[in-house]
């Protein structure tokens, strides 16, 4: 977050300023490009050493390939150090100078998928913190994709309509930055405030009660029309239903209780039919696109997350600084924000900050042709998904022509034959649709900004246990090894398409996964090889010892540096390094070998929504910064074997350390990589060995644990000793 002087500091070395924000570029580029130099240099010495070791053994080929993907990794993210910038926006400035009755208007696009997974008021708290944005309500639309096809979804946003009448001039009388009911209300209380959280709560009991009886309960008062609605819907399967669109709220009819108008508030729950692909979010997004253009046919869209309520109501007002911007608006499809996330523990243990990825690597692409979209907190212009344009006309969003137009755009034949997914819209082809639109529109010729202001725009759940965060980064990387596997892949078609900076940046994330060779192969072989004293690296007497200790130190510093510069600090840095790794050995490895199967054509489990209910022990334990590996996972069984093998090699390097004359000149940068690896294992090793509460590790994952390092360390005698 930046502070009053950082702003200041920011002005004086502004190098690019327009009406409404200004662009500086980093006052560390030059040392970055001398330290690019410098690290390319020992690198290519490293691979030459490594080539000679070859000759000699063929136990040295693991440690070469782990070693050239290194390097291929490294490549591939320089491209955002060679001119990372920051952005400041003025929308004081902006509200000078145009008229809030000029501003276009903006649809508003919430998706969610499963109400078990994701609660029905979380998804109602994020829709009324968008409603009540600093920005003309009827210009403001609001529509809310259900893919769970689910009754209670709808009742809660029915709810949420009439709570909206005495919400929203609640926040904008009391001028709150918090107008998530949800976030509001669990720092907030007293005076008028009382009066407003019964409101909510009575809203909240209703829905989880109908939540939990999984129907509309008979004490809820509805006009006939609703209640026929209802009645059809018990004849609904989740995969198997007709569109259903209803106007909750209509902005040219509908006024809160001080007589303003409120913005318009539409359900959407698409056609569903199992013979017919469905495209996941992607296509619930280009669904939504196609409604909203029948309806309101906004031409700024703003993409959320259920979970990702709006923290900033002047969140508008920074992205039409750059749409407004003649300057910057005919080529600018989208202004991403970073995505950020309340409630992290103070050492940030699961990494959720993803700080590299949301925001280090987005102001080194915005140096270029600006960052990717993140899936949720981007403001797109409508231009860009239509690629040729879209319709001009602006009508009522309720009209019956309107419907029903609305209707047949979410049908599942709307698609047919059209270029909707491919060419049009959010793009098809990856469970990553978010990275793959972002990159398509990056190819096709259009920029994008990465907008940062002071307070975050957006705020987010992130998840409160390991096996969930491991997931979620699996799904991640099977979605990008799809991209880098298609005909689009970044360093054929991304470099010739976009720019050979871009192409590279893309083409390190779309091999995200394959992180997972030099971490399996370093968190391994080293270990072994101590074991059994058989050296894989030189020397400490050797110069070259010099050569890898300088790549690993200067990469870990550099690393930390970018940490701290953006405001975190030494023990989140740990965290996230830490996390690097323990992806290295499970979502990485995972994802390799799942989309290696489905490539073959052997089936592997698919997508699956990350849940966003957490229990109360759960959340207490992640608040004391204790990790959570109470699950029966496979994750869990590989990061047990590494931490297992690498403790013993570390027992047992120690003991012949002080015994052994020379033992250290021999085997230092092994014994050295055992504990490093084993200080990143110690939350493992509590939670195998030393914890009794719900988080520890299952006896049976640490018994299979204990027998899968047995054998590996069987195997290393045999290749070391046979």
């Amino acid at each position: 977050m930046r502070t009053r002087s950082s702003d200041r500091s920011f002005r004086e070395g502004v190098q690019k300023m327009t009406a409404f924000h200004a662009l500086q570029v980093s006052r560390h580029v030059l040392l970055n490009r001398a330290h690019m130099l410098l690290y390319s240099l020992a690198i290519l010495a490293l691979l030459r050493h490594r080539l000679s070791c070859l000759l000699s053994s063929s136990r040295f080929l693991p440690l070469l390939l782990a070693e050239l993907v290194l390097a291929l990794m490294w490549v591939g993210s320089q491209a955002t150090r060679w001119r990372p910038v920051r952005r400041h926006e003025f929308p004081d400035r902006l509200l000078r100078e145009v008229d809030p009755a000029a501003f276009p208007a903006l649809d508003v696009f919430i998706c969610t998928a499963d109400p078990h997974r994701e609660p029905p008021i979380s998804v109602v708290s994020t829709a009324l913190s968008a409603m009540a944005f600093d920005y003309p309500p009827d210009r403001l639309s609001i529509y809310v994709s259900d893919d769970g096809g689910s009754a209670v979804t709808l009742f809660a946003l029915m709810e949420a309509s009439r709570f909206a009448r005495y919400w929203l001039p609640f926040c904008k009388e009391n001028s709150l930055l918090d107008r998530s009911p949800e976030a509001y209300f669990r720092s907030n209380i007293g005076g008028e405030s009382d009066k407003m959280k019964v409101m909510y709560e009575s809203m909240k009991e209703m829905v989880e009660r109908a939540m939990e009886t999984g129907s509309v309960g008979n004490d809820v008062v509805f006009d006939a029309e609703d209640r026929e609605l209802f009645r059809k819907w018990k004849g609904f399967a989740r995969h198997d239903h007709p569109s259903v669109i209803q106007v909750l709220l209509q902005s040219s009819k509908d006024s809160d209780i001080m007589g303003n108008q409120l913005p318009n508030l539409i359900y959407v729950s698409r056609e569903k039919h199992p013979s017919s692909h469905h495209h996941f979010k992607a296509g619930a997004l280009n669904v939504l696109t196609r409604v909203s253009s029948a309806m309101s046919n906004a031409p700024v869209i703003l993409t959320l997350d259920c979970d990702m309520y709006c923290n900033n109501p002047r969140a508008p007002l920074h992205a039409l600084c750059y749409f407004l911007d003649p300057a910057v608006s005919a080529n600018l499809a989208f202004v991403q924000f970073p995505q950020c996330f309340h409630g992290i523990n103070e050492n940030d243990i699961y990494a959720s900050e993803l700080k590299r990825e949301f925001r280090i690597t987005p102001r080194g692409m915005d140096g270029l042709r600006g960052p990717t979209y993140a899936g949720t907190g981007c403001f797109f212009s409508r231009r860009s998904l239509h690629g040729t344009g879209s319709p001009a006309h602006r009508g009522s969003s309720a009209s019956e022509s309107a419907l029903q137009k609305a209707v047949e755009a979410a049908a599942c034949s709307c698609e047919l034959g059209t270029k909707w997914g491919s060419s049009i819209g959010f793009r098809y082809g990856s469970l990553v649709e978010d990275f793959y639109t972002g990159y398509r529109l990056h190819c096709e010729g259009w920029k994008s900004a990465f907008c940062d202001p002071a307070r975050p725009a957006f705020l987010g759940d992130g998840p409160k246990n390991l096996n969930d965060v491991l997931s979620q980064c699996k799904r991640w990387c099977v979605g990008l090894y799809e991209v880098a596997f298609s005909r689009f892949n970044p360093l054929t078609f991304g470099i010739t398409k976009a720019s050979f900076s871009m192409g590279l940046i893309y083409a390190h994330y779309a091999c995200w996964g394959t992180w997972c060779i030099p971490i399996t192969v370093y968190g391994l072989l080293p270990p072994l090889a101590l074991l059994y004293q058989t050296p894989l690296f030189p020397k400490v007497s050797d110069p070259w010892f010099f050569v890898y200790a300088y790549l690993f130190t200067a990469a870990y510093g550099q690393d930390l540096v970018l940490f701290l510069a953006d405001g975190s600090t030494i023990r989140r840095w740990w965290s996230d390094q830490r996390m690097w790794m323990t992806r290295g050995v499970t979502s990485f490895l995972f994802a390799t070998i799942q989309f290696g199967l489905n490539h073959i054509g052997i089936s592997a489990p698919g997508f699956n929504v990350t849940s966003k209910v957490t229990e109360e022990e759960q959340i207490e334990r992640y608040k004391r910064g204790v990790l959570d590996l109470g699950t029966q996972s496979p994750f869990f069984v590989v990061l047990g074997t590494v931490a297992v093998v690498n403790l013993i090699s570390l027992a047992v390097g120690i003991t012949r350390a002080a015994t052994s004359e020379g033992f250290l000149d021999e085997q230092f940068a092994q014994l050295f990589l055992s504990g490093f690896v084993a200080a990143n294992c110690w939350p493992i090793y509590e939670a195998m060995f030393l914890r009794s509460d719900g988080g520890r590790m299952p006896r049976s994952v640490t018994v299979i644990s204990l027998t899968v390092a047995g054998l590996l360390l069987y195997m290393g005698y045999l290749v070391y000793h046979v």
